[in-house]
């Protein structure tokens, strides 16, 4: 194996006004909030791209303000994703590939497209979504992820599909609000973690944490969690090492810096 496959676990973005008195230091510049956050945690889930379009020089920027080894995942445009065909995206698609994400590097993380909540399974619509997801950009070897938030994915021709395309299901842990899938269905795993709880220091409860970071632990070494909900029981991973992404992305957000840098001295530990 010329790769060793890596954990990383991070937050959505960096701005964030209540980090500013738990967090980041007193009186740590704005301007230098990133560089401090790509200290204390090893990913960063970006949500700006889903809103509006980057400059190459943006990219650039967060490439070189970042350690070696950080990755951004990126959110994908919402002129791509929130179409009611998602078939017609081709054009937000190529845009959204070709507006400077190359500029990265080795620091490109997984795309994640997420759908709207309306958004039902309709197999041959994705079908020819998936078809439209190039496999490069400027030499770089792209990873997708789809975040489906209708129950209608929730079914084993969806998983099938997935899997065809090596499209990454997102795995979320809000049962309450979107399908939980944890079907492997690409080459890596990808986590967003919604549920924190502003009474925990650390936003999830410690038994909590060690559970993620067991379940983190089976992802990487190419095993299923045998206690998350999955679509296809039956259906078994290549038990291939991979890439595991983690992101404490919502819920109490200002607990989320505390949740990943927990999560990540549990899996330091070892």
């Amino acid at each position: 194996m010329s790769w060793t496959p890596r954990i990383r676990v991070g937050i959505g973005g960096w701005n964030f006004a209540p980090w500013r008195d738990n967090f980041y230091p007193a009186g740590w510049p704005e301007a230098r909030e990133l560089e401090y956050a790509a200290q204390h945690v090893t990913a960063i889930e970006v949500n700006s791209t889903y809103y509006s379009a980057q400059k190459p020089a943006t990219y650039a920027k967060w490439r070189d303000t970042a350690p070696e080894g950080f990755v951004f995942s990126l959110k994908a445009s919402r002129y791509a994703t929130q179409k009611r065909v998602l078939a017609e995206a081709g054009e937000s698609v190529q845009r959204f590939i070709g507006s400077g994400i190359a500029e990265l590097g080795d620091k490109l993380g997984p795309i994640v497209w997420q759908l709207a909540p309306t958004k039902v399974f309709d197999a041959q619509d994705l079908e020819r979504f998936f078809s439209l997801l190039p496999d490069a950009v400027a030499g770089l070897k792209l990873r997708h992820a789809l975040e489906v938030r209708h129950p209608s994915f929730a079914s084993p021709e969806y998983v099938a599909l997935a899997r065809r395309f090596n499209v990454t299901t997102v795995f979320t842990d809000a049962l309450e609000r979107f399908p939980v899938i944890a079907d492997p269905t690409g080459s890596f795993v990808y986590a967003r973690l919604l549920s924190a709880d502003s009474s925990m220091p650390t936003g999830y409860a410690p038994p909590v944490l060690d559970r993620w970071a067991e379940a983190a632990r089976h992802w990487a070494a190419g095993a299923v969690d045998a206690d998350l909900p999955r679509v296809q029981p039956s259906l078994q991973p290549t038990g291939q090492p991979q890439d595991v992404f983690i992101y404490f992305i919502n819920g109490a957000k200002e607990r989320a810096p505390a949740a990943a840098m927990a999560l990540l001295e549990r899996l330091n530990a070892g």
